[in-house]
């Protein structure tokens, strides 16, 4: 079974609280994809960055239709380290 997400809300500086579809939910921190670089560069423009949607056709957090990070990535830092289990 995929996770997907259905639901985000910005909480503050680059902190996103996400809501998938099996009921798990928490913040993510995503100030750590600053460092890294390339299409993550955009990031830098806080303004940028509040500028995510769910995208509900694929269950991805997006932003603007250039980034969007892997939904079972998202639930392995609301699990902490742990992946869906589909995935194990």
């Amino acid at each position: 079974m995929l996770v997907d997400v259905v639901k985000a809300e910005y909480c503050e500086k680059y902190k996103i609280e996400i809501i998938f579809d099996d009921g798990a939910s928490g913040v993510v921190d995503f100030s750590q994809y600053l460092e890294k670089g390339g299409v993550f560069e955009k990031f830098k423009n806080i303004e940028f960055f509040k500028s995510f949607y769910v995208d509900p056709e694929v269950g991805v957090l997006t932003w603007q239709n250039e980034i969007d990070i892997a939904p079972e990535t998202l639930y392995s830092y609301v699990a902490h380290g742990r992946l869906p289990s589909w995935m194990v």
